[in-house]
């Protein structure tokens, strides 16, 4: 499988505001491609109509004066779920937060002891094997037991750090690192990247991946970082401001390019030997999230719901998700949509999937 830094795979909440990801960061070019650039669609025909497979709604014992609760999911079975507002209104002693977990797949919940209910803010980060809880201004709780029991620490726990993956960007460094065990030690050779965004590896190739004024950059190492190959990017239509390099569950490796206001439809490279340029014929001018699925495909939610690129054409699919829905992809392949009061897990491959629709709610 694939280690991935930094994935939003990996979400977490902070009340009352939701954080995609944690903070660490996530390659070069070749003249314009001669192959026709991509078109916006004014308004994209709507996906074709969809239902859930399967709902499963939840019951747990929560009082009524509790919001929503922030649902995040490790892989299609194991789940956790947070009750830590109330009525509108931040965490604090009249609303200690409420921790569950699922095994099943949000089937069945279990209540779990949460290790620093009262606190002025919580926040929950999930990895396979793994639950992390932020309590501020107490400190951070992590537990490798299904949270039978829970380790304190100040900072962010090496469990975290780790389940990041092997290779990561030091933050605020702008340098490669690989975690042994400890810590992140930067790699004695760096990849010749300007700008450096993200790093991401399979099991035979370590890609680094920026943006700088002059366009996209990216390297690729075959050794584990002891040396790297600088790799051009075909020049992308318009400007990057940042560029992610993104594993698919395939262990595809993409270049997925932001626009400087993080919302138009990116530009997108896949790994095949080479950097190339994957056109999407009339896609959506906005989008919510974008996701490399597996089978050459890359999801997208946007205003119109969901699409996927396929053969270099944006075509709208029949998922059950739609507009407010955050696609990314768990580390089992299943995809992960995450709503404004449901989570959706998809399982399949590419974009033929079984979809779940999942709802925790207080008796």
């Amino acid at each position: 499988m694939i280690d991935r830094v930094l994935r939003p795979v990996v979400a977490l909440l902070a009340v009352p505001a939701l954080v995609a990801c944690s903070a660490i960061g996530d390659i070069r070019r070749d003249p314009p491609s001669r192959s026709a650039s991509p078109t916006a669609a004014p308004v994209p025909a709507p996906p074709p109509s969809a239902r859930f497979d399967e709902v499963r709604a939840g019951r747990v014992a929560v009082a009524q004066r509790y919001d929503d609760p922030f649902v995040e999911f490790s892989d299609a079975a194991h789940g956790w779920a947070l009750f830590a507002s109330c009525d509108g209104h931040p965490p604090g002693r009249n609303c200690p937060a409420l921790l569950f977990s699922t095994l099943d797949g949000g089937r069945s919940w279990l209540t779990v002891r949460h290790p620093r209910p009262v606190a002025d803010n919580q926040q929950l980060y999930t990895a396979p094997g793994l639950v992390t809880l932020l309590a501020e201004p107490h400190g951070w709780y992590t537990s490798t037991d299904g949270g039978a029991s829970f380790v304190r620490t100040d900072g962010e726990p090496p469990a975290w750090r780790a389940a990041q993956g092997r290779f990561q960007v030091i933050e605020g460094t702008g340098r490669v690192g690989e975690w042994d065990g400890a810590a992140l030690r930067p790699l004695t050779v760096q990849p010749p990247v300007p700008e450096l965004n993200t790093v991401a590896s399979s099991t035979d190739l370590l890609v680094a991946a920026g943006a700088g004024d002059e366009g996209p950059y990216a390297a690729v190492s075959t050794d584990r970082g002891r040396s790297w190959q600088r790799t051009p990017v075909p020049a992308p239509d318009r400007t990057v401001a940042v560029l992610r390099a993104k594993v698919a569950p395939d262990s595809q490796v993409w270049l997925v390019g932001e626009r400087p206001d993080r919302m138009d439809f990116p530009a997108l490279w896949r790994w095949q030997g080479r950097w190339e340029s994957v056109p999407a014929q009339s896609y959506p001018s906005r989008i919510v999230s974008v996701a490399p699925i597996g089978a050459g495909r890359v999801a997208v939610t946007g205003p119109y719901g969901a699409g996927a690129v396929i053969d270099g054409r944006y075509t709208p699919v029949a998922w059950p998700v739609g507009p407010e829905h955050y696609l990314t992809t768990l580390d089992d392949g299943t995809v992960f949509a995450r709503g404004s009061t449901d989570v959706v897990l998809g399982a399949g491959v590419g974009t033929d999937r079984r979809w779940v629709r999942v709802t925790v709610e207080g008796d």
